[in-house]
């Protein structure tokens, strides 16, 4: 059961490479060059993080959007209404397949070390 649902788990996080590498060719380079949204990405941590950036601010529902936009921590993220209002709807739906493969895979994969650390599959 651990080895399936491993798998499963990796197959995941390989497409979410596939789709890190599409998405940030497509979309985010795009915007990158666009002079009205290049400092709208997001804080940049390391090199290329501003993909994650745009995925999730893409892919975040309204309510969160709001909340998180009160917070305080509010300028590491990407601003939502410059990226709608400057990709297309290919753009986020490619977005949301990427961000939610991406966070679905990683998830279970960290679940997966920590039922296997308590030892539920022993």
């Amino acid at each position: 059961m651990f080895l399936q649902l491993f798998t499963f788990a990796l197959v995941g996080i390989f497409f979410s490479c596939i789709l890190l590498v599409v998405f940030g060719q497509v979309t985010v380079r795009k915007l990158r060059k666009n002079p009205n949204t290049k400092g709208r990405l997001g804080v940049e941590f390391v090199s290329g993080y501003d993909i994650f950036n745009v995925a999730s601010a893409l892919s975040a529902p309204k309510w969160f959007r709001e909340r998180a936009s009160r917070s305080t921590l509010s300028f590491l993220a990407a601003d939502y209404q410059t990226l709608y209002e400057n990709t297309s709807l290919f753009d986020r739906i490619l977005a949301r397949v990427f961000w939610g493969v991406s966070t679905a895979s990683v998830s279970t994969m960290i679940l997966l070390m920590i039922l296997d650390k308590i030892g539920i599959f022993d």
